[in-house]
């Protein structure tokens, strides 16, 4: 919900909470913009991903727009697909899930029914936070995050090695986190 004179951004989800639908490639490409984005939504773009919750006032001086084109161009942005969702950014520590493991899984068989398989199971897991299809030797690549390492051996043993189709298993601990951002340069 926005409003012009205090603005807070509320379509807070949590980023641990999965959205209530995930569109599929088709709906993700026809959502995309049907012009490119000039420097005023760059801008626009640019303050809301510092902060999701600026009034749309705020937003609006940083931007050099009155309130109400501002708003109509947040709201062209969240209709076309390019603003998805907003959401309140977690502490991994201070929730209790500092251990980021990344997995990365070679099927047995590379047939469209095989990565479906994996992709419905995966889906299911709030421990994923990220799933990439990738090119190479290894099929899958996942961020799982846990707070010990006696949970992901549950995680291992209980929905990952049961999932049928799975050729290898391949987890790699992460020791320091160097750099982490949600932020895209559209600037």
């Amino acid at each position: 919900m926005l409003n012009c004179r205090n603005v807070n951004l509320e379509l807070f989800t949590l980023t641990m909470v999965k959205p209530r639908h995930q569109p599929n490639r088709k709906t993700q490409q026809s959502r995309r913009p049907d012009t490119t984005l000039d420097a005023l939504d760059r801008k626009i773009l640019e303050h809301l991903q510092a902060d999701g919750r600026i009034s749309v006032v705020d937003l609006a001086a940083r931007v050099g727009l009155s309130p109400t084109p501002c708003l109509r161009r947040v709201r062209n942005l969240e209709r076309s697909g390019v603003i998805s969702r907003y959401v309140a950014v977690l502490d991994q520590r201070a929730v209790g899930l500092p251990v980021s493991v990344f997995v990365s899984i070679k099927l047995e068989k590379q047939r469209q029914d095989s990565l479906d398989n994996f992709a419905k199971a995966i889906s299911r897991w709030p421990e994923v936070l990220e799933c990439y299809l990738m090119t190479g030797s290894r099929d899958y690549w996942l961020r799982v995050v846990v707070p010990d390492l006696e949970a992901y051996e549950q995680f291992m043993k209980q929905k990952l090695t049961r999932v049928e189709g799975i050729a290898s298993i391949e987890s790699s601990f992460a020791l320091e986190q160097v750099k982490y951002t949600n932020v895209l340069p559209v600037v």
